[in-house]
């Protein structure tokens, strides 16, 4: 999930390089969304196995 992130970042970047805004705002808005998922579920997962250990 977090690799989706980056490469939608990377793709943003790139695309704000060469002047195409719109593409690059929706690029950066799912990046967002991705990386907000990737981190929900990585602290889900981290609580789980703290639970899990007692």
């Amino acid at each position: 999930m977090l690799h989706y992130a980056v490469v939608f970042l990377v793709i943003a970047l790139i695309a704000a390089l060469f002047g195409f805004g719109g593409i690059a705002a929706s690029a950066v808005g799912i990046a967002k969304i991705l990386f907000v998922i990737f981190a929900v579920l990585a602290i889900a997962s981290f609580l789980a196995g703290l639970l899990r250990r007692k």
